[in-house]
């Protein structure tokens, strides 16, 4: 049975610092002015007889960010809605069997609510978050045994195989897909950029910096073992290696391409979390500026400090 893989595409033309990809152990040597692409994706599962997800998006209200120059990391400008991409694809929400999350932050799990016929499964450290426990998820038992340099895992359907990851977020996961001798690693967010995968370094976001460092090992040393194609959510690079079918070779990196011209824009006053979405707008604050928040202010939602937080 051969599966089909396709990006659910929703921003582009985005960038990312180098301190932010790459300096989630220490940022000594890296240069802010060094940046590298990013944008937005989520994936489908065809598998022939049901459509699987992996993650749901941003929420369509979801605002644009603005590529401002203190920025660490700008997702890049909207093409469509989730919904819409999907729609691009020839999927209906109503023809989707299964959600598989890999974790509750708003560019994952956006538009849960639009799926009436969907299973959601995640892990259940993630079925507590606000973003998903509304939804009554499916908490994944991974009771299937260990999965090559994974010590447990659960079975989706054949060829497709749901893994703990946690390190990004505390019940992070990720999705393994067989077809065609090929493997397929569809992560999220346990690296933001390939060049941090390739490097061994952590990109700054992560709930627990010792199991992410974990996670990053055994995914690279999986990934060293056998033919595997390294998909993510938050660069090109995974869209690159998806269509051109590119497995890792650690040794070898892929040429790192650069961001085109980026033309910053005027901020609103909102400013947007980077890892969960969260809005932070004055006018919903009693006027309150961003700026004069506290210095511990941390998002409400996800509980990351101001730094994480970026202009709209």
């Amino acid at each position: 049975m051969s599966i089909t893989i396709k990006p659910v595409r929703f921003t582009e033309n985005g960038f990312m610092t180098e301190p932010f990809a790459l300096g989630g152990e220490g940022a000594e040597g890296l240069d802010p002015n060094v940046k590298y692409r990013s944008c937005l994706q989520n994936w489908v599962i065809d598998t022939g007889s049901e459509v699987i997800l992996v993650d749901t998006g941003l929420p369509a209200e979801f605002p644009d960010a603005a590529p401002t120059a203190d920025a660490a990391i700008y997702l890049g400008s909207k093409i469509n809605t989730y919904l819409e991409a999907l729609a691009d694809l020839g999927y209906k929400p109503e023809q989707v069997s299964k959600i598989l999350i890999t974790h509750k932050h708003a560019d994952h799990t956006g538009e849960l609510r639009a799926f009436p016929n969907a299973q959601i499964i995640c892990s259940a450290a993630e079925a507590e978050a606000d973003e998903i426990k509304p939804f009554h998820p499916t908490v994944a038992t991974f009771a299937d045994g260990p999965y090559y340099e994974f010590p447990a895992s659960q079975r989706i359907a054949e060829g497709v195989t749901y893994l703990p990851a946690p390190g990004h977020t505390t019940g992070n996961c990720i999705v393994a897909v067989e077809t065609d001798g090929l493997f397929y690693l569809i992560h999220g967010d346990v690296t933001y950029t390939d060049v941090a995968f390739y490097r061994n370094k952590l990109s700054v976001v992560f709930d627990d910096k010792a199991a992410a460092r974990e996670t990053l090992d055994r995914c690279r040393a999986f990934c060293a073992a056998r033919p595997t194609v390294w998909l993510g959510t938050h660069t090109p690079e995974a869209l690159e290696s998806l269509e051109q079918h590119r497995v890792v070779d650690l040794a070898n990196p892929p040429a790192v391409i650069p961001p085109g011209e980026i033309v910053f824009k005027t901020p609103t006053g909102k400013y947007i979390c980077s890892v969960c979405g969260y809005v932070y707008d004055p006018a919903e604050h009693d006027g309150v500026a961003f700026a004069d928040l506290p210095a511990d202010w941390r998002c409400p939602r996800c509980k990351q400090p101001k730094e994480k937080f970026n202009r709209a």
